[in-house]
């Protein structure tokens, strides 16, 4: 496996791995029909939206690194209650 495609699905780094594991599943099993899978798309925009928000926040706050770690995350949702996308 390539560096870029070790980046994808390195939980530390791709917050988002779940909702575009949901989409490709999701597109499998339509045939590849995008209109059928338009929720599991919005979810993952959602996602990397509110996770680069996160990103740019602690770069201005000075906290690296940048993106919170798997663990961090998984404490952040649970105070959340859960995901907010």
């Amino acid at each position: 496996m390539n560096t870029s495609a070790r980046k994808v699905r390195d939980g530390d780094i791709n917050p988002c791995i779940e909702e575009s594991d949901g989409s490709q599943k999701c597109l499998n099993r339509n045939n590849y029909d995008k209109a059928m899978c338009s929720f599991y798309f919005q979810r993952y925009k959602d996602c990397r939206k509110y996770w680069h928000n996160i990103m740019i926040q602690r770069r201005r706050d000075g906290i690296k690194p940048d993106m919170p770690t798997a663990a961090e995350r998984e404490e952040m949702l649970a105070a959340l209650g859960g995901k907010p996308y």
